[in-house]
């Protein structure tokens, strides 16, 4: 799958990402990924489900990947690293 169909979930209204899944999948991809860290991964999960059971019912959930990323401060090289959870939710037509 290309990274061009990649949603990347920040702090926007739920909305915004949902209407981004439906472009995708109307410009013809037949996956889209739905891309989070730390507080977002709940939005990432509503975008999904959104997207599956209000706009486009024969969407399927393809799969669902959990991780941690370890991110340091941009201000302080010497800082620890900090680990941040990150989920993709790979939506499949």
């Amino acid at each position: 799958m290309s990274e061009a169909n990649a949603v990347l979930i920040g702090k926007k209204p739920i909305m915004n990402y949902v209407l981004a899944c439906i472009t995708f999948f109307h410009g013809g991809a037949k996956e889209v990924s739905i891309k989070a860290r730390g507080k977002a991964i709940s939005r990432a999960i509503d975008v999904a489900e959104v997207v599956r059971r209000k706009f486009l019912p024969n969407v399927k959930i393809k799969t669902i990947a959990i991780g941690t990323d370890q991110i340091r401060p941009q201000d302080d090289e010497e800082a620890q690293l900090s680990n941040v959870s990150t989920i993709e939710i790979t939506l499949q037509c």
